[in-house]
């Protein structure tokens, strides 16, 4: 559903073009000055914004030349009742993408909103694949030769074209995410918007405002309409990651989305119909989750239509060296050129890799970056690779006199932040990580007031 900005500080205006614009289908917003209306550009999901010359206070003209600071593709329509030439070209010059004058007729405002519209969606589709083409998310940009990941090749290639669910699972690490997109970027749908959500890194009431949106007033700090990434994937695709992570309740709902493309925002009544094909992943048993009261048989069929499993790096090693290779040319940061020594090669094939690709990856810029060109060696690499783990010397770094509670906790609050870092800010993975439970390190983010 679009959304339309109406700004007039006469009312009468905003009343009959809101009753002219809304059974068009759109969604309409007004304000009567300009300081409402930025207000509402810089928290508001717009699609178009109409607003009159005259208004009290800053003009019109003035809240082009600052609409296009804020959102520099939102198109513009400029109103007035006094229009004249000279203001005409001054707001064309403004990036105004049009200029009507009142009184205006129905029929030719609704198409100049139509064409507007069209534009702005034109342009934010070239962006999106002008974005797909630079990320090269495509079987190229899925790296490895083994048997398993020609399985996956040929799994993306039938299942891309059509609309079927796909469930993505594997160890945490392994590319599935890129997998999603080689799906969706191979599809029918590729000139739409790829939206992803992880379902492991936000609370539940954030959750649910994400994926469904919410409108203005409708929980504290609820300060203006906000599209979920339903509304934002439609036409195109949804990929809910760690969508195991996702609580009952919000089950329940997303089990009625996918079968009925139909919800309302949080604090809504409106009901919005999408058209989206959605992705998931998860590094969880889903179907032991199930068989345990975790997870909605119902809903694990409708995720599950089609599956992909995606093996563990220690699975597949004879993709070690081609992900290394292409992982050293992503990061060297100058011309050159750069070998592994024979045991560094050892030790990376010796190791077990329990990060998977995403673990090979910072291993390898770390070495790119210590080492500016040559042969890469053992003291490039991290000693949990090599073998060589060191004590923690704490006489070197940490002072005699140091409080003993505070030092603790400046110490908890960094290794809770490296695996929050480590684990793409997925809670459930970084307590694993840390060998304790989820509630406690929810409990240790408010402690340390650690934003995700």
């Amino acid at each position: 559903m679009e959304t339309i900005l109406i700004v007039d500080d006469e009312r009468n205006y905003l009343v009959v073009l809101e009753a002219l614009l809304a059974p068009e289908g759109y969604e309409i917003l007004t304000a009567s000055n300009a300081r409402e209306a930025l207000r509402l550009i810089r928290n508001s999901d717009l699609d178009l914004l109409i607003t009159d010359v005259k208004l009290p206070g800053t003009s019109g003209m003035d809240l082009l030349q600052e609409s296009k600071k804020t959102k520099p593709d939102l198109p513009v329509i400029m109103m007035t009742a006094y229009g004249t030439i000279e203001m005409a070209v001054e707001a064309m010059k403004m990036q105004a993408y049009d200029y009507i004058t009142k009184p205006f007729q129905n029929e030719e405002l609704k198409l100049t909103i139509k064409k507007a519209l069209q534009n702005h969606r034109l342009i934010k589709e070239n962006r999106l694949l002008s974005k797909a083409l630079s990320d090269r998310y495509s079987y190229g940009n899925l790296i490895g030769k083994s048997k398993p990941m020609r399985e996956i090749y040929d799994m993306i290639q039938k299942v891309a074209p059509s609309k079927a669910s796909v469930l993505i699972t594997g160890p945490s690490g392994t590319g599935k995410e890129l997998i999603a997109k080689a799906i969706h970027y191979d599809s029918p749908r590729k000139d739409r918007p790829f939206i992803s959500v992880n379902c492991g890194a936000l609370t539940d009431t954030l959750l649910e405002s994400e994926l469904f949106g919410h409108e203005k007033g409708a929980f504290t700090g609820a300060i203006a309409l906000k599209k979920g990434r339903f509304e934002l994937a439609d036409g195109g695709t949804l990929f809910l990651d760690e969508v195991g992570e996702m609580p009952q309740a919000l089950q329940v709902k997303l089990l009625r989305v996918l079968q009925e493309m139909e919800f309302e925002r949080v604090g809504g009544t409106r009901t919005i119909k999408v058209d989206v094909r959605v992705l998931s992943a998860s590094n969880r048993d889903l179907k032991e989750d199930v068989e345990e009261g975790r997870f909605r048989e119902d809903l694990y069929y409708r995720l599950n239509v089609i599956h992909i499993e995606v093996p563990s790096l220690r699975e597949r090693t004879e993709d070690i060296r081609p992900l290394v290779n292409h992982f050293m040319n992503k990061y060297r940061q100058v011309e050159g050129h750069w070998e592994l020594s024979p045991d560094v090669w050892k030790a990376l094939y010796d190791y077990t890799w329990p990060g998977n690709v995403r673990e090979l990856e910072n291993v390898i810029e770390r070495a790119v970056v210590l080492n500016p060109g040559g042969r890469i060696r053992l003291d490039d690499l991290p000693p949990e690779i090599t073998g060589e783990e060191k004590e923690l010397d704490i006489n070197r770094f940490i002072p005699i006199d140091a409080p003993l509670q505070k030092t603790l906790e400046h110490i908890e609050e960094k290794l809770i932040r490296r695996a929050l870092h480590q684990c793409n800010n997925v809670q459930s993975h970084a307590a694993e990580m840390l060998g304790i439970t989820k509630s406690l390190i929810q409990h240790k983010l408010k402690k340390y007031r650690i934003s995700l």
